[in-house]
């Protein structure tokens, strides 16, 4: 695992570990689009102060029909995706899967929906039968993996025929060949690749001066610095790649054929 997964990964754990306000429910850079004449996501009250991160999900399952199905989101964090999912998008079951203890428990605590369980286990070993799930879903969590093949390979392996693999993530601008190629890397057939950057940088600036003031009100103050770059806050290193096209945030759905 490279210094930057590390880096990461600690910041999630820091995050799972001290900040125990359910009221931070998501951990990604959210997604606004960009035509403001577009019809804007519905939602209910509850769910309108996390209206980006909402939006990133909205976005990377769009055009699926979860009704009546089984999924399973893997590096499901805080939990907030996983429980929209489930009180809005009308599956059977929805599982979320973390390898950080303190958000499976946060998650069990505090996120409802029906069907809706939480489990701990690692995206490299997924703890669950071969053909369990219609769709697996994956947002902004891959960068964290010491080895995406292999994830791939076990998405593959729960996934029944016929179902959909939703991802989301960003990568350096130099590494997205080779992103599209590891997610295809167990016979995945894509049906939709798009690079999303506009929208999340979008979303990231309509969204600074709330992230800046869960930082500054949540995160202690002595790694209030690192932690900024992870928030993709204005004026860091991770905002100014994304401005500068160095990293880019990709989205994708593919499906296993057989």
């Amino acid at each position: 695992m490279g210094l930057r997964q590390v880096a990461w990964r600690a910041c999630y754990e820091l995050l799972g570990a001290r900040v125990r306000q359910p009221a931070w429910t998501f951990m990604n850079y959210g997604y606004a689009p960009l035509d403001a004449t577009a019809s804007p996501l519905v939602l209910d009250p509850a769910d309108e102060p996390d209206r980006y991160g909402i939006g990133l999900y909205a976005h990377v399952l769009d055009g699926l029909d979860l009704a009546g199905t089984d999924v399973l989101e893997v590096g499901s964090g805080r939990g907030g995706g996983a429980s929209w999912v489930a009180r809005s998008r009308g599956p059977r079951t929805t599982t979320g899967v973390d390898l950080a203890a303190s958000a499976v428990a946060l998650s069990r605590r505090d996120r409802r929906g029906p069907g809706l369980r939480f489990v701990r286990g690692d995206a490299l070993a997924l703890p669950f039968d071969d053909a369990s799930f219609d769709v697996v879903l994956n947002v902004e969590s891959s960068h964290c993996y010491p080895s995406v093949d292999r994830f791939v390979a076990e998405v593959h392996r729960v996934l029944r025929p016929g179902g959909t693999f939703a991802w989301a993530d960003f990568r350096g601008a130099d590494d997205v060949a080779a992103t599209r190629a590891q997610l295809r890397s167990s016979g995945l057939a894509p049906v939709r690749e798009d690079d999303i950057t506009a929208e999340v940088l979008h979303a990231l600036r309509l969204d600074d001066a709330r992230r800046a003031a869960l930082v500054r009100d949540w995160i202690p103050r002595l790694v209030q610095p690192a932690f900024r770059p992870f928030a993709g806050l204005d004026g860091t290193r991770t905002h100014d790649r994304f401005t500068t096209g160095a990293t880019r945030y990709l989205s994708a759905q593919l499906v296993r054929e057989r």
